[in-house]
């Protein structure tokens, strides 16, 4: 079952059980995927939704820092539940572990040396852990094992 299909089920599914925070965050989904399939005047693929989740996901990292910043706790832990509702629909993460096998590997087949290779290595990271990574956490390990090199 490709992705929006679950979604459209999960939808019937939460409208159900009256759960608020997953209809809400299917809903939101939904709406961010039809709306990129109206702008892009083409079907979205289960990969288009992958990468709207992790938008989704990263808006959500932003307005919890700011929650927070303004004491609203409250809003903050309703944001994190949306987190954790999209995140069930993504592939599992790669640990802080894992991404350093990967770029530990890829630095040495590149035989890359030094910051100033940073970008070329995350060229060549990037499409290896798309998905299951956030790009600055794997920037942030990449810088290291450079620097430290």
């Amino acid at each position: 079952m490709d992705l929006k299909s679950r979604l459209n089920q999960d939808l019937k599914e939460a409208l159900k059980a009256k759960d608020e925070v997953k209809l809400r965050t299917v809903r939101m989904l939904l709406t961010a995927i039809k709306n990129f399939e109206v702008e892009k005047m083409t079907l979205a693929t289960d990969e288009d939704i992958l990468q709207i989740m992790s938008k989704e996901i990263k808006k959500r990292q932003e307005a919890i820092e700011m929650y927070e910043k303004g004491g609203r706790q409250d809003l903050a832990q309703a944001e994190r539940q949306e987190i954790e509702v999209i995140q069930s629909y993504m592939p599992k993460q790669l640990s802080e572990e894992e991404i350093k096998e990967i770029a530990k590997k890829v630095i040495s087949e590149l035989n890359l040396k030094g910051p100033k290779d940073v970008g070329v290595a995350m060229k060549a990271i990037m499409p290896q852990v798309k998905g299951r990574a956030d790009g600055k956490l794997v920037n942030k390990i990449v810088s290291e094992l450079l620097s430290g090199s």
